[in-house]
């Protein structure tokens, strides 16, 4: 398995009380490699990720995109040869950035490559874009599952605990599945935060523990479309991040049902806040003051 971090030699550059200092030092940073997912023998998507959980990574993505629906769609999962040639045989050497799914149902075939290249920048269109996600949905979310905010808020607080990469070079994203109790059942980190989101649901997958109907997914970034869909896909009925969500998340999880939390910021006294953007009706505000 590919490295996680790495470290480089940098310069530093610092103002103390008005006077300019400069040096050197090591500092970690997170590595971020391509990772070429193949479904059966042909190309599906090229993803760059942070090396680890490249299994978990590959079913929660195959999953999100409505390929597969449970751990048994999958007959084999292996890494193959690269590009890089080894300069005394010239073979191919193996380095972990290409993996090959085979299918348990010889028909399920890859779509044109360029469906999964598409991202928020590309021009998608929010109403066909819901009416998708919408169509290839599996799950109704629970409409009488509640969580008290104060967990959600824990859950914010403590995932910082949890970042191992983030601690030693603050440049991944993290995706938290936590139930309304506030166990957290599983913590991914990774440069993408689709790809952090891909690897807590592959986990999720892998463990037989779809439909996520009594847990929500905690993310230390914002809430794009693409997390509310891939949320929606396994079954969770409330989404929390800790930055902005943006409009056409909103608009997804509404349509959906679908619970959307931002700006989750939690303060070392126990306080904190949140804005709450769709369906209130899942946040147990019985406590409420005032």
């Amino acid at each position: 398995m590919g490295r996680v971090t790495e470290t480089k030699r940098i310069r530093t550059v610092r103002v103390r009380d008005g006077r300019l200092y400069a040096g050197r030092k090591g500092d970690h940073v997170a590595v971020e490699e391509p990772l070429d997912i193949r479904l059966n023998g042909q190309q599906l998507s090229l993803t760059m990720r942070t090396p680890g959980n490249d299994v978990e990574l590959i079913h929660g993505f195959l999953h999100g995109e409505g390929l597969i629906k449970s751990r048994e769609d999958i007959a084999e999962a292996r890494y193959c040869d690269g590009a890089v040639v080894d300069d005394g045989t010239g073979f191919a050497q193996n380095t972990y950035n290409v993996m090959d799914f085979t299918t348990a149902r010889p028909q399920l075939l890859p779509v044109i490559t360029k469906r999964f290249t598409t991202t928020s920048a590309c021009g998608v269109c929010g109403s066909d874009s819901i009416d998708a996600v919408r169509q290839k949905g599996r799950y109704a979310l629970a409409e009488d599952w509640s969580v008290d905010p104060r967990a959600i808020l824990d859950a914010a607080r403590n995932l910082t605990d949890d970042q191992a990469v983030f601690a030693r070079t603050g440049g991944v994203h993290a995706a938290a599945l936590v139930r309304a109790d506030g166990e957290v059942l599983a913590v991914r980190e990774d440069v993408g935060r689709h790809n952090a989101v891909d690897k807590v649901i592959g986990w999720a997958l892998l463990e037989d523990r779809l439909p996520l109907t009594d847990c929500f997914l905690l993310v230390s970034s914002r809430a794009s479309f693409e997390i509310a869909q891939k949320a929606f896909m396994a079954g969770i009925p409330l989404l929390a991040c800790v930055s902005a969500a943006s409009s056409l998340a909103i608009d997804t999880a509404e349509e959906v049902r679908m619970t959307l939390v931002g700006f989750t910021r939690a303060f070392d006294d126990g306080d904190g806040r949140m804005n709450v953007y769709t369906h209130a009706e899942r946040l147990d505000l019985s406590d409420v003051e005032g």
